[in-house]
């Protein structure tokens, strides 16, 4: 696997699956308990695998790699 996730666009994931986190394992008005709650913990794996490993399989499918601008020097 190439890294192809750049700085930037890891800290947003990152951010993004701390928020979905937030939302899916504790109760809060935004999404109720049950089924929906569920749904949000299994997106929560998404943005933080493709955070944390650096790889985005749909960016190797269309092209992108933000990691070689970056960090590739």
């Amino acid at each position: 696997m190439k890294r192809n996730v750049g700085v930037a666009d890891m800290l947003v994931r990152l951010l993004i699956a701390a928020v979905l986190f937030y939302i899916g394992f504790f109760d809060n008005p935004i999404v109720s308990a049950g089924t929906s709650q569920t749904i949000v913990k299994f997106i929560t794996i998404l943005p933080l695998a493709t955070g944390l490993l650096r790889f985005c399989p749909l960016y190797s499918l269309v092209g992108l790699d933000t990691y070689s601008k970056c960090c590739d020097k």
